[in-house]
C-alpha cells in the first residue's frame, strides 16, 4: 500500500468528490441503526478488490468503465442535496470512502444537525477533524476468505486509530460458521467493541439462511447480529 492511500489521500483527484451514485430516502439495512431512515452517498474508487464485492463498479475497471460509473461532484452540491431531504441521517459508502477523506472533512462541515456514518473497511487512518465531525464509523474488516489475494485487508494502525477514537463499530460478513474464530482472533488482538457479525448475500433467502445459521454461535460469543434489511425488502435492487 503506499503512502498516499496509507494516509487516506488519492494524488489527482482534485477538488470534489467522485460519487458512483446517491439515494435515498431509504433505511439503513446494516448494523446498528438498522432500520433509521437515512441518505446514502455511495464513492467511487476501492484499495481492495474483494472477489465478493457487491459494488464492483466502484473499483472494478477490467469490468466496468471508471468514467462511465463514476462523477464528480462539488461539497457544496452534495451538501444542498442532503440538507433538502428532512432525513437526519446520512451514510458516506463505497468503495472506500476514506480515500476521499480530504474532501470528506469539507462535505461533514457543510451538514450540521446531520448524522454521519462512514462505512470503511479499516484499513486507512482516519484525519482527527473527520472523526470530530462524524457519528460514526462502520468498520468492516475483510476476513481471509473473502479478501483478494495480496491485498491489504488489515492495516495495523488504521484499526487501532478507529478502535481508540470512540465512534467505531465493528462489523464482519461472514460466509460461514467457522470464521467466527478469526473474528475472534481481530476483537482480541485489536480490543475490538461494539461488535456485529452479518451473513454474506445478496438475496433475502440467503440472508436470512446465513442469520439463522451464525445466531447461536454469535449469541455464545456475546456479539451482535446484523441483517441486511435492504436485501429482505427489495433483494439485489440498486438505489434501495
Amino acid at each position: 500500500m503506499s503512502a498516499v492511500i496509507e494516509s487516506g489521500r488519492v494524488a489527482g483527484l482534485g477538488r470534489g468528490l467522485l460519487v458512483a451514485e446517491s439515494f435515498g430516502p431509504t433505511f439503513q439495512g446494516e448494523g446498528p441503526s438498522v432500520g433509521q431512515q437515512a441518505l446514502f452517498i455511495r464513492l467511487s474508487r476501492c484499495n481492495l478488490h474483494c472477489p465478493g464485492c457487491d459494488t464492483p463498479e466502484t473499483w472494478d475497471w477490467s469490468r466496468y468503465n471508471p468514467r462511465e460509473v463514476a462523477t464528480r461532484h462539488s461539497v457544496e452540491d452534495l451538501a444542498a442535496w442532503v440538507m433538502s431531504r428532512p432525513v437526519a441521517r446520512v451514510v458516506l459508502t463505497g468503495g472506500e470512502p476514506l480515500l476521499q477523506q480530504d474532501q470528506l472533512v469539507g462535505l461533514a462541515v457543510l451538514l450540521p444537525g446531520r448524522r454521519i456514518e462512514i462505512e470503511t473497511n479499516g484499513t486507512i487512518v482516519p484525519l482527527p477533524e473527520l472523526v470530530e465531525l462524524v457519528e460514526a464509523f462502520n468498520v468492516s474488516p475483510k476476513l481471509a476468505g473473502f479478501a483478494a489475494p495480496g491485498d491489504r485487508r488489515i492495516n495495523d494502525r488504521a484499526l487501532r486509530a478507529l478502535a481508540s477514537c470512540g465512534k467505531a463499530r465493528f462489523k464482519f460478513v461472514v460466509q460461514d460458521e467457522s470464521e467466527l474464530d478469526e473474528v475472534a482472533a481481530l476483537v482480541d488482538e485489536f480490543s475490538l467493541t461494539d461488535v456485529w457479525v452479518m451473513p454474506e448475500g445478496t438475496s433475502s433467502a440467503t440472508v436470512l439462511a446465513g442469520m439463522r445459521k451464525l445466531a447461536d454461535a454469535v449469541l455464545e460469543y456475546g456479539w451482535n447480529l446484523s441483517t441486511r434489511l435492504h436485501i429482505l425488502i427489495w433483494e439485489a435492487e440498486r438505489g434501495r
